[in-house]
C-alpha cells in the first residue's frame, strides 16, 4: 500500500505542470466549443462560372477540329484527276464520264454541265461544288468578251500567225485569260519568235489541253530561224543552252551520246527516262545530227 501511495505523491513542481496540462485542456475544450470558423469555398461543378468556362473549351476544341481538317482550294473541274476525283468521293464511273467528255475536247463551264457531264449526285455536287474554279472566260460578268470566244477550228490558211497574234486575239481561245495571253507573248518575246508551235509547251501554266485549243486557231507561220548545234560534238554545256532544257537533262543527254559514241536518228533519245516526247520535239528544232 505504501508503495502506492508513494507513487501518487507529486512534487510542487509536478503539480504545477498536471495544473497547467488541464487548463490547457480546458482552454482548447473552449475554442471547441465556442469557435466557429467561416465555411471554406466549396467547388460547384454546376455553377455559372464553370458553365461559362465549359463552354469556352468546347468552342476551342472544335476551332482545333475544324483546323486539323484537310484544306480544299479551288479548282478547275475540268482537270479532276482519278487521284482527285477519288478523293472528292466521285465514283470511278463519275470520273470516267468526266474524262470521256473532256477527250473530246469539250470543256464544263458551269456546275450545271459538271452535274450533266458527270451524273454526280445531288448531296456531293453540294459538298464540292464551292470550290470549283472556272477560268476567268467562264466567271466573268462581261458577256461580250465570253461571246467573243473562238466556235469552230480554222483551216491551215485561215489560222492566225503565232508570231503575230495579239493578247486579244489569244484570249478568244477557251481557257486563255489576259494573264496566260501575256506570258504567251513574253515567252515569245524572249524567244525572239516562236519556231515551231511545240515552244508553247514552254510557256509556264500552259497545260496540254489548253495547248490543243491554241492550235485550233493558232500556229507558227514566220518560224524564227535558229543555227543548230551537232548533237554528236556538242557538250553538256553547249545542250544546256537550248531553252526549257536544264543542265541536269543536258547533261544526260551528253553522257547518253557518249554511251553510244553517235547518235544516228533522235528517236534513240527516247530511250532517256527524263526527256518527254514534247522536250524531244523541241530539242530536234535546236539540234542536228551532222
Amino acid at each position: 500500500m505504501r508503495k502506492w501511495q508513494s507513487q501518487l505523491v507529486f512534487t510542487k513542481q509536478q503539480q504545477a505542470g498536471i495544473v497547467l496540462l488541464l487548463l490547457l485542456l480546458i482552454l482548447l475544450l473552449g475554442i471547441s466549443l465556442f469557435y466557429n470558423p467561416s465555411p471554406k469555398n466549396v467547388f460547384i461543378v454546376n455553377s455559372p462560372e464553370i458553365a461559362k468556362l465549359k463552354s469556352e473549351i468546347d468552342s476551342l476544341r472544335e476551332v482545333k477540329k475544324e483546323n486539323d481538317k484537310p484544306k480544299i482550294y479551288k479548282f478547275n473541274p475540268n482537270f479532276i484527276t482519278e487521284y482527285k476525283g477519288y478523293k472528292l468521293g466521285m465514283t470511278p464511273s463519275e470520273i470516267d464520264r468526266l474524262h470521256t467528255y473532256r477527250a473530246s475536247g469539250k470543256w464544263m463551264n458551269s456546275i450545271s454541265d459538271f452535274k450533266k457531264v458527270t451524273g454526280i449526285s445531288d448531296s456531293l455536287l453540294a459538298v464540292i461544288s464551292p470550290y470549283f474554279k472556272f477560268p476567268d472566260w467562264v466567271t466573268t460578268s462581261n458577256k461580250k468578251s465570253f461571246n467573243n470566244k473562238f466556235k469552230t477550228p480554222k483551216s491551215p490558211s485561215e489560222k492566225i500567225d503565232l508570231n503575230k497574234a495579239t493578247s486579244e486575239e489569244l484570249q478568244k481561245v477557251y481557257g486563255i485569260a489576259e494573264t496566260l495571253s501575256k506570258r504567251i507573248i513574253a515567252y515569245r518575246t524572249k524567244l525572239g519568235g516562236f519556231t515551231d508551235d511545240v515552244q508553247l509547251y514552254q510557256v509556264y501554266g500552259l497545260k496540254k489541253e489548253t495547248i490543243r485549243e491554241i492550235q485550233k486557231y493558232f500556229t507558227v507561220k514566220t518560224p524564227k530561224h535558229i543555227d543548230k548545234i551537232n548533237i554528236n560534238s556538242a557538250t553538256a554545256s553547249d545542250l544546256a543552252t537550248i531553252p526549257g532544257i536544264s543542265f541536269d537533262l543536258a547533261k544526260k543527254i551528253w553522257e547518253f551520246r557518249i554511251l553510244r559514241e553517235r547518235i544516228k536518228s533522235f528517236s534513240e533519245l527516247k530511250k532517256i527516262e527524263a526527256l518527254s516526247a514534247e522536250k524531244l520535239k523541241l530539242i530536234e528544232l535546236y539540234l542536228t545530227l551532222d
